[in-house]
């Protein structure tokens, strides 16, 4: 409900007053002291109310406290909270008994979070941070040459191919909006192929799995490329994922990453959660920073091969990579934890060794030369199953 504007608050009195939400009743006691006529030099409680109208354009409702609500920190709504149980909202989610004093600059757990069915429930039990969405503004894309317009165009295009190939067309556009936001934000590199590629580098630390889990190895369905390049393209041209706004980080709604809970969830588009930076940083004013306009070259054949693995601190990346290479699996103890190191490829599935390869390659020349019958006939199903066709589903129109 909204209770109308500043203006005819001064005449509605104690019934406005009474209307308006608990949380914000001694303000707007404070507010009628502060707008009366005076001669005397303006007092703080007169520009503090000059700020919460400014915040909430006037409303009064439910709309204005969440406006209010949006731009405090979490420290800020647990003390409002505190001193007003009429607020009657739920508490932060995920946080452990004496947040206020703990630091997420020390080394992070090596658990990436907790994956399958529980992590769809606990996602799905972290409500959207109320004023989360931001308004984001279309990029502008000056690329300095051609050569800079073909990467950055082919960059953004694989994050959204490798991220989101099978998501609906607003679920990549979501991907390819965080891509450039990173791009305008001050924490990350200034150019597209910069932002996708950073960290991709490294043994562990790739920002976008893709570079760093061997998926490039994998040439694209050509279909589904001309689809993320077609978003990608638009995203370059200006066009803005509005149910996404600000969002600088993802991820899919089967894991649950440990940092999650630290950042302001948005939504879910698709099976892909959008979250952005709390506070200021989050909001559409941070992202000041300008594209460079050059986009560096990138080695393809360097990042194809994956490099997702964990090593001993003994290891050198040298002796990591070579493990990998070798497809050697083993067990160590890290931080008292054990953990089995080696090479690790999406959805848990290992790597075919070439002699399997050259098997599935020899059936499969044996079935197109028609030595294999192309239907084979198996025996009649049990009592009590029906048998089904089975029909392709899932390819994106358009």
């Amino acid at each position: 409900m909204i209770l109308g504007r500043l203006t005819p608050l001064k005449t509605t009195g104690r019934r406005a007053l009474a209307a308006a939400p608990a949380a914000m009743a001694v303000t707007l006691a404070a507010m009628g002291v502060a707008m009366s006529a005076s001669s005397t030099p303006r007092p703080d409680i007169d520009r503090t109310a000059e700020a919460l109208a400014h915040a909430t354009g006037g409303d009064l409702g439910p709309n204005g406290l969440a406006a209010v609500m949006a731009r405090m920190d979490a420290g800020q709504l647990a003390v409002a909270r505190r001193h007003d149980p009429a607020l009657g909202l739920p508490e932060l989610y995920g946080l452990t008994p004496g947040w206020e004093s703990l630091t997420l600059g020390g080394k992070p757990s090596l658990d990436q979070g907790v994956a399958g069915v529980a992590a769809q429930q606990l996602n799905a039990a972290m409500p959207n941070a109320l004023g989360a969405l931001q308004p984001a503004r279309p990029f502008v894309f000056r690329p300095a040459d051609e050569a800079s317009r073909r990467r950055a165009l082919r960059c953004l295009t694989q994050a959204v191919y490798y991220e989101a190939a099978l998501e609906p067309t607003e679920g990549q556009e979501g991907v390819a909006q965080v891509v450039l936001n990173r791009v305008r934000d001050p924490n990350y590199p200034s150019s597209v192929c910069g932002v996708v590629y950073q960290g991709a580098e490294r043994t562990t630390g790739c920002q976008f799995s893709f570079t760093c889990d061997g998926s490039l190895a994998r040439g694209p369905v050509r279909w589904a490329w001309d689809r993320a390049e077609r978003v990608a393209a638009r995203a370059l041209n200006g066009h803005v994922a509005e149910r996404v706004g600000t969002a600088t980080h993802y991820h899919a709604d089967y894991v649950h990453p440990w940092w999650s809970p630290t950042l302001a969830k948005i939504t879910q588009v698709g099976a892909h959660i959008f979250y952005r930076w709390k506070g200021a940083a989050g909001e559409t004013a941070a992202f000041v920073n300008a594209y460079a306009g050059r986009e560096p070259s990138i080695d393809e054949a360097r990042f194809a091969q994956s490099r997702v693995l964990l090593a001993t601190a003994a290891d050198s990346v040298e002796e990591a990579l070579a493990g990998a290479k070798s497809g050697e699996l083993r067990t160590v103890e890290i931080d008292g934890q054990t953990r089995v190191v080696g090479i690790a490829s999406l959805g848990g599935r290992r790597q075919a060794s070439k002699d399997e390869i050259a098997a599935i390659n020899e059936r499969l020349k044996a079935f197109e030369s028609g030595a294999v019958p192309s239907v084979t006939v198996t025996a009649p199903p049990p009592a009590g199953v029906t048998p089904m066709a089975v029909e392709e589903v899932g390819k994106p129109q358009g």
